[in-house]
């Protein structure tokens, strides 16, 4: 693994790092990763499997000769808003094999919004004194262990948040992750955690639902969603 940040690799002869003690975690990343201290984007992209990247918005950011440069069925994340590092076509014609950004107007949304339902709501149920590492590791295996069970391609790797079922599974996981950690007040089973995760959201979507039917609030329309993301374009263009 090499890992970047806006000065460079992270290695251990970043001594920046090491004599910052606010860093003590980054400087952990730098003692444990990179051993061969490799210092630009265009070799560590060499044969690469993967590519996270949530940096600078582009296009330009990831160059297409990196991703050329990468592994066969290279898997390839570019998560900068509104406007990924390297636009998805682009990527793939040099040769990615899956593609994924922050967008929800390209295949493989992924984003903070599939996270945060089932991470908050499993915590509340429990009571959890505080969202603790594990049990967001346990949000992301739910939604993978999800997405597997209704199937995945290359342009459909992860639930999206029109998914509502995905949302008491992840919250359940979340909570029987709490109750494991010890930091939660509230004890149940994870029957019990599915349960009332799913009737609290279901009851909410309806309620939502009838509220918008009989014109208590407008659902947003598509023409103000799309001159909103052209203005964020615009912004850094």
């Amino acid at each position: 693994m090499v890992m970047f940040d806006t000065k460079g690799s992270l290695h251990s002869d970043r001594k920046d790092i090491e004599a910052d003690k606010r860093f003590y975690r980054k400087w952990e990343l730098c003692e444990t990763t990179n051993p061969n201290k490799i210092k630009t984007m265009e070799e560590a992209m060499k044969g690469a499997d993967v590519l996270i990247s949530l940096s600078t918005p582009g296009p330009d950011s990831i160059k297409r000769e990196w991703v050329r440069a990468m592994a066969p069925k290279s898997i390839v994340f570019v998560c900068a808003n509104p406007v990924p590092e390297i636009y998805p076509y682009a990527a793939k014609e040099e040769g990615a094999y899956i593609v994924a950004t922050g967008r929800g107007d390209f295949p493989n949304q992924v984003n903070n919004s599939i996270g945060f339902p089932g991470i908050l709501k499993g915590a509340l149920m429990v009571r959890a004194k505080k969202i603790t590492d594990n049990m967001a590791i346990a949000a992301a295996h739910s939604l993978a262990n999800y997405a597997e069970k209704r199937g995945i391609d290359p342009e459909n790797i992860v639930p999206n948040m029109e998914e509502a079922s995905v949302f008491p599974e992840e919250a359940a996981d979340v909570a029987m992750q709490a109750i494991k950690d010890g930091v939660a007040r509230v004890q149940m089973t994870r029957e019990e955690a599915f349960a009332k995760a799913k009737a609290d959201i279901d009851y909410s979507r309806s309620l939502t639902k009838s509220l918008t039917d009989n014109g208590f609030i407008q659902p947003p329309k598509q023409e103000m969603l799309q001159d909103a993301l052209n203005w964020a374009i615009k912004q850094v263009s």
